[in-house]
C-alpha cells in the first residue's frame, strides 16, 4: 500500500533536462573562469547555472510526496536558466559581439550535438576558447535546456491533473479502507 502512496521518485540523473543543465553548469564555470572578471557577475552566473541543475534534482527527489513541490522546483530551475540566458546575452551585447540567430550555421552545428551519445562538457569544450563563440554556445545550450524544462513542466502538470498529488492519494487510500 505504501508503494502506491509514495511512488518511485528521484531518477533525475536520467532526465535530459538534468543532463543538459549539468553541461550548462560546467560550461558556465569554465566560461566565468576565463572571461568574467567582475566577481559579483561571475558568482551570479555560476549560482544561476547551479540553481538550474540542483532544483531539477531536488524537485525530482521531492516528487514522491509532493508533485506541487516538484513542479515548483522545476519552475525555479527554468527561471534560473532564463536568468543565466540573460547574463550571456548581456555579455554579448555589452561587448558589441554578434548574437547567433536560430538560422545561423554555428547555432545549427551546436544544436546537432544534442543528439550525440554520452554528451558532457567535453562535447563542447572546443567552443570555450573564444569568448564570442563560447557565449553563443552557452545560449544555445540554455535554449535547449529551457525547451526540455518546458516539456517537463507540461508533462508534470498533465500528470498532476490526471492523477492528483500525495494528499489525493492519501484520501483515496483511506476511503478504500473505510
Amino acid at each position: 500500500m505504501l508503494d502506491q502512496l509514495i511512488p518511485a521518485h528521484g531518477g533525475y540523473r536520467t532526465l535530459k533536462s538534468f543532463q543538459n543543465a549539468t553541461i550548462v553548469y560546467d560550461f558556465t564555470v569554465e566560461f566565468c573562469k576565463r572571461y568574467v572578471k567582475d566577481y559579483r557577475m561571475k558568482d551570479q552566473m555560476i549560482q544561476a547555472a547551479r540553481s538550474g541543475r540542483q532544483n531539477i534534482a531536488e524537485g525530482c527527489q521531492a516528487s514522491g510526496t509532493s508533485k506541487k513541490t516538484e513542479m515548483k522546483l522545476v519552475g525555479v530551475a527554468r527561471a534560473s536558466m532564463e536568468e543565466l540566458l540573460l547574463d550571456y546575452e548581456d555579455f554579448l551585447r555589452q561587448r558589441n559581439l554578434p548574437k547567433w540567430g536560430k538560422s545561423d550555421k554555428q547555432a545549427d552545428e551546436v544544436r546537432k550535438l544534442a543528439y550525440a551519445n554520452h554528451r558532457s562538457y567535453m562535447t563542447y569544450k572546443t567552443y570555450i576558447s573564444n569568448h564570442e563563440t563560447a557565449a553563443n554556445v552557452a545560449t544555445c545550450l540554455i535554449h535547449q535546456t529551457n525547451f526540455l524544462l518546458d516539456q517537463q513542466l507540461k508533462a508534470l502538470s498533465h500528470a498532476f491533473v490526471a492523477n492528483g498529488g500525495f494528499t489525493e492519494r492519501l484520501y483515496r487510500s483511506r476511503s478504500v479502507r473505510v
